[in-house]
């Protein structure tokens, strides 16, 4: 899932670039921190574990423990950041991780392993709330977005360094085994060097340590600006005491009658609901599956193009912090998602035509080999089986195409590896997921379009929104509802994906995430404001007078003006 990210302008970066020799000591701090978005994103990267190959339900378990990990990481998480600090739940983050990963690489059961994944999900819920605290915390106020937006980049750069070490070890006896072994290392950095560091300045200040605070901020900040912002900090962290105990005092009932804070929660919650339902996280997820269901037979083939999705995804991430300021929030996402509807019709058809044109299957052909799918024996009408019928029949079945055209009938055989040796063999592709097809160039187009639309609109715009939107007494609670709908849809999305595929078929299924798109399009126009360069003050005042405005490209006259 893509992480919360304030926006950053590029004067920001630029400055944030000077720091690396003006004061690299605030770098550290951020990089150091920021590897916990590394992880969340590296984590993001599916296991390739031989006894849940064809087995559905298992390979959407052991994604979706995870993300249940995640939302009770996550829960506990907030409780640990202010009873004992952001470092100590970054360290336990790391070490929750890491002893996960260290389970799933030895595991020798699907059991195992998901219980395996249930540590790991508990320490990205952890670090993805605690990473990007410390940073923000942690970092001189002029360049605190650029510095936490790197949080964001590190963890879509996680995603892309997932798929290049999977591909690396593709021909390496238990691949899965390197590659969430591999996983612990940046875990173990990340506890080694947050050892070395202090912790964060304004959690100190609000434990009432404010001399160790001091001399955090002395390193942080040049001389000139250091008294300014310790006044600053202990206002604002006196302040933001005074918000605690009256937030104590909020009901439920309290903020739904709050007519800001409800209208804030339709937009906040609403985004995070479809930033995850126009599936970006099951393309995340699944890419190398969606390869192989577009025709791209090769394990390493369809590995290789996911590296450039999540490349694509890293390299979006960059672009919304300079587009999220130029654009406007609202216009952003009503682009992004257009992008995403006619993305996801375009896979749609890509997948139909491959389902609908998939090779004939031969009895000829299949006779040739002493393993014939039972399915494909047991037929009443064998004559009319084809590829799509052959793999959907049964997890034992795959398809052995013909050689050298792949669109001629081909063979339905039982799937095992000695099969998958004796079509190799034979210069031949297997297929157990997908078809041969002529069609696999259009649905790496767009897949590839997806992405780029995606990524720097409706992949960071929810997170700013609801960074924006809410009413300053009600914004940690209004956070944490926002932040638990993303996790939940996220796990929603990721559990139904595979199985929705095989009932449906995977062109319907991405048919179904466009009309969601299409609905999202219709719900950002008229329940999202415009919060570009609006003040707090002045958006509680719009969410309180807030009137439609179709014409959302032009800009709202502040005053009188209802919005």
């Amino acid at each position: 899932m893509e992480g919360g990210v304030p926006e950053a302008d590029m004067s920001a970066f630029r400055e944030c670039l000077s720091l690396s020799y003006k004061n690299p000591y605030v770098l550290r701090l951020a990089f150091s921190a920021g590897i916990g978005g590394l992880l969340f994103g590296y984590d993001t990267g599916k296991d390739d574990f031989k006894a849940v190959d064809r087995k559905t339900w298992l390979q959407e378990a052991i994604v979706s423990t995870a993300i249940a990990g995640a939302i009770i990481g996550a829960a506990v998480g907030g409780w640990i950041n202010d009873r004992f600090g952001r470092k100590v739940a970054i360290i336990l983050a790391d070490t929750l991780f890491l002893t996960g990963s260290i389970i799933m690489a030895a595991a020798i059961s699907p059991t195992i392993l998901i219980v395996g994944r249930v540590f790991v999900g508990l320490g990205v819920g952890m670090a993805s709330m605690a990473s990007p605290l410390y940073i923000s915390e942690a970092s001189p106020t002029r360049v605190r977005g650029a510095l936490v937006s790197l949080n964001s980049f590190l963890i879509t750069g996680g995603q892309f360094l997932s798929y290049l070490i999977n591909l690396a070890f593709t021909k390496a006896p238990g691949t899965w085994r390197w590659m969430l072994g591999v996983a612990a290392a940046p875990a173990l950095i990340q506890i080694v060097l947050m050892l070395s560091l202090p912790e964060s300045p304004r959690w100190l200040y609000r434990k009432g340590r404010e001399d160790e605070g001091k001399s955090i901020l002395k390193k942080i900040y040049p001389p000139e600006d250091v008294d300014a912002e310790i006044q600053a900090l202990k206002e604002s962290v006196d302040m933001e005491i005074k918000e605690a105990e009256s937030s104590e005092k909020i009901s439920m009932i309290t903020l739904l009658k709050t007519k800001a804070v409800r209208r804030g929660l339709y937009a906040g919650m609403g985004l995070q609901f479809f930033q995850q339902f126009v599936g970006i996280n099951t393309v995340m997820y699944y890419s190398p599956t969606i390869f192989q269901l577009a025709g791209f037979a090769s394990n390493r083939t369809a590995l290789l193009l996911s590296l450039i999705t999540s490349g694509l995804n890293a390299f979006g991430s960059i672009l919304s912090i300079y587009f999220i300021d130029k654009t406007g929030r609202k216009k952003l996402a009503l682009i992004s998602l257009c992008g995403v509807v006619v993305s996801l019709a375009l896979l749609t058809v890509a997948f139909r035509e491959s389902e609908v044109h998939s090779p004939m299957v031969s009895a000829i052909e299949t006779s040739h080999y002493n393993n014939t799918c039972p399915d494909f024996k047991a037929a009443v009408n064998p004559g009319r089986w084809t590829c799509m019928t052959c793999i959907k029949a049964s997890p034992s079945c795959g398809f052995c195409a013909h050689a050298p055209d792949k669109l001629l009938p081909g063979a339905c055989l039982i799937s095992n590896d000695t099969t998958k040796d004796m079509c190799g063999n034979d210069h031949r592709s297997w297929y157990t997921r997908g078809c041969p097809s002529n069609y696999g160039w259009a649905a790496l187009i767009g897949l590839a379009l997806y992405i780029i639309f995606f990524s720097p609109g409706m992949g960071t715009v929810p997170w700013v929104v609801n960074s924006e939107i809410y009413p300053l007494r009600y914004r940690g609670v209004c956070g944490g509802m926002a932040s638990t709908t993303v996790w939940i849809s996220n796990l929603v999305v990721s559990q139904s994906f595979l199985s929705l595929t095989e009932s449906i078929g995977t062109a319907w299924t991405f048919m179904m995430f466009g009309i969601v798109a299409v609905v999202a399009i219709f719900f950002v126009i008229i329940f999202v404001p415009e919060t570009k360069g609006v003040s707090m003050e002045e958006v509680e005042k719009m969410l309180e007078q807030r009137s439609l405005q179709f014409k959302f490209w032009q800009k709202r006259n502040s005053g009188s003006e209802k919005y």
